[in-house]
């Protein structure tokens, strides 16, 4: 996974990355890369600087600094030598690559009519490596099961960012898609709508996902989450629909349609803990509605993943103080 991503750097940075240790290039959650700033990469909660030889350091001094050809060859291989087809991408400040790593990007911004229009003088890069990992669900759908309707529960995934809830949906997907069960059941697999608004979700290229989202699955990519969710309960009928990082009104209308027509929700937000969701206005809604049944809580106690807690609608914990990890 790695490699790919190491791939897409101009020969200065992979040369320097390649410096670093295979055990902690395998590690790594982010590269950050900006102009006449120290290279630096984030790996298991923490962060260091990178000098010529692929040292890690602690301080800024000694550290390679980028320039500006390196920012400009680099923006070149991920944006194909075109800006212009990636406009859309650019607007919300990232870029999606083969595999699912975003990259995020910072400059200077053109406006039009008082919005963002496109991101130009491209100064500093965050590449987020996503990475699959199989199993991952295994100790939170047991919790979320609804053996009554031989279904799940509609399920908020809570943590801060890079804790582990896009990992978490990626592999509940593959687990419901398949029917892995863990053979409390007999059920068969659910038919699965993911809308992957940014290709990290199911990593699709070319419409076709690149990670293992289950057999029974179907994919939006880089739409809308609210116009993605109206257009699978019109066109793909899922039992299950699996959609990222919720927080505006559009999404929750379209929350309400997809309960309303049978269909079971997994999504993710950012928060601390459920006291966070509460004083957040849209999500507070959906929980006094009583939306969910279930709320899975991640940290970062144990490591990157921990499953903190699941709690049912009535905030009763059902799982506390696990050390079992989502994401290594």
């Amino acid at each position: 996974m790695i490699e790919a991503v190491l791939n897409l750097l101009p020969d200065t940075l992979k040369s320097i990355m390649n410096r670093v240790p295979r055990s902690i290039l395998h590690q790594i959650e982010e590269i950050r890369i900006r102009e006449n700033r120290p290279l630096e990469i984030v790996y298991s909660g923490t962060y260091h600087f990178i000098s010529n030889q692929g040292q890690m350091l602690n301080s800024a001094k000694g550290a390679y600094q980028p320039n500006h050809q390196d920012i400009l060859k680099f923006l070149n291989i991920v944006t194909n030598h075109s800006m212009y087809t990636i406009e859309e991408e650019l607007k919300r400040g990232y870029i999606t690559v083969k595999g699912g790593h975003r990259i995020g990007l910072s400059g200077r911004t053109v406006l039009e009519h008082g919005f963002v229009k496109q991101i130009r003088d491209v100064s500093s890069f965050n590449i987020r490596i996503a990475r699959e990992v199989i199993g991952a669900g295994e100790q939170v759908l047991p919790s979320i099961m609804d053996v009554q309707r031989k279904s799940i529960y509609h399920t908020l995934i809570i943590s801060p960012p890079q804790l582990g809830k896009t990992t978490l949906l990626r592999d509940l997907s593959r687990m419901i898609s398949y029917g892995l069960w863990n053979n409390q059941v007999s059920w068969k697999g659910l038919k699965v709508g993911i809308v992957d608004e940014r290709s990290e979700i199911a990593a699709c290229y070319k419409g076709v996902p690149y990670f293992d989202v289950g057999p029974r699955t179907d994919v939006l990519d880089s739409c809308p989450k609210a116009e993605g969710m109206m257009m699978l309960i019109r066109s793909m009928s899922p039992e299950v629909m699996i959609v990222d990082e919720i927080g505006r009104d559009e999404d929750v209308k379209a929350i309400h349609e997809a309960v309303h027509a049978g269909i079971r929700v997994i999504t993710t937000s950012h928060a601390l803990n459920m006291e966070d969701i509460k004083n957040r206005p849209i999500l507070k809604q959906l929980c006094n509605e009583g939306i969910f049944s279930r709320y899975v809580v991640l940290s970062r106690r144990q490591g990157i993943g921990t499953i903190e807690e699941i709690l049912d609608e009535k905030g009763n914990r059902m799982m506390q103080k696990s050390v079992d990890k989502v994401r290594g």
